[in-house]
């Protein structure tokens, strides 16, 4: 395997889409130490995921499985192509997560990475790990400065109303007896998303998606209050529609600043095998 060597290198790229070296974040835990009871890296505060969409049967990885992830390595940092249908961490239920594959991306240091941000259980594609705290600390500053550009592509149900446009519309989240989910609301978080349409085919819209801030759910309720639900987000669309367990939302490219004197690291990940056919029928090339 060939990142099996002792990483002491600056930058390296890992299988995968073209990284050039040199998706939504939340500050990491800051307990005394800056590492959570264990001895386990910090984690990112966000809700647990809650999504409320019927997955199929649990996602597993072998050890060369989680490598050939990668789609981006260097000394800092590691970008995985994060699959489809699996938590990034155990909720409070615990289950299968992504976090217990991460010793295979250890390459020679003494403790696995950690998660710089996190994604929704059926959100594939770029996620950010920190190798060690200090690569964390750096990472993470990028994203609360909101330095990072994330580019999200899906599959909606309809259209928006125009070609592109952005969506400026504050989030919060809402607790009814039965589970929480995020809502627009006036006294919510600033939440900023801007659009472009790719493509269309039979009913379908093929969206470009760049999230300006990193709200939990924020593409999936600011496509919905569009009146264009992602395709399969049974929580935020219209009842019936899309396929249960096959959220067409993925986390396309992210591009992080994160050496001042480099050019910025930026990542792309392939469309999950649940896409491809939308996307074709909305005119992708396969590029």
């Amino acid at each position: 395997m060939r990142h099996r060597q002792r990483d002491r290198d600056k930058g390296s790229s890992g299988q995968g889409p073209k990284a050039k070296g040199r998706g939504d974040h939340r500050p990491w835990d800051k307990r005394p130490g800056g590492k959570r009871p264990g001895g386990r890296h910090p984690r990112p505060h966000q809700p647990d995921d809650n999504d409320q969409v019927e997955t199929g049967p649990a996602v597993t990885l072998t050890h060369d499985e989680m490598q050939a992830r990668i789609l981006y390595r260097d000394a800092l940092i590691i970008i995985v192509n994060k699959p489809p249908g699996i938590p990034v961490h155990a909720g409070p239920k615990g289950g299968p997560n992504l976090e217990q594959y991460f010793n295979a991306l250890r390459f020679g240091l003494p403790k696995p990475p950690a998660l710089v941000h996190r994604l929704d259980r059926d959100t594939s594609g770029c996620l950010v790990l920190g190798r060690h705290p200090k690569a964390l600390r750096k990472a993470g500053a990028l994203f609360s400065s909101g330095r990072i550009e994330k580019t999200y592509w899906a599959i909606v149900e309809g259209a928006p109303p125009s070609a592109e446009g952005r969506v400026n519309l504050a989030l919060k989240k809402e607790t009814p007896q039965r589970g929480w989910k995020m809502i627009v609301s006036k006294d919510g978080q600033d939440a900023i998303t801007d659009y472009r349409i790719l493509g269309q085919a039979a009913g379908r819209t093929w969206l470009e998606l760049k999230p300006r801030t990193g709200r939990t759910h924020q593409i999936r309720v600011h496509c919905a209050t569009l009146g264009c639900p992602v395709v399969g987000d049974s929580l935020y669309g219209a009842k019936g529609k899309g396929v249960a367990g096959e959220l067409m939302l993925q986390a396309r490219a992210i591009s992080l600043p994160l050496y001042p004197n480099r050019p910025a690291i930026t990542a792309q990940s392939p469309p999950p095998p649940h896409m491809i056919e939308a996307l074709r029928a909305c005119g992708w090339d396969g590029n």
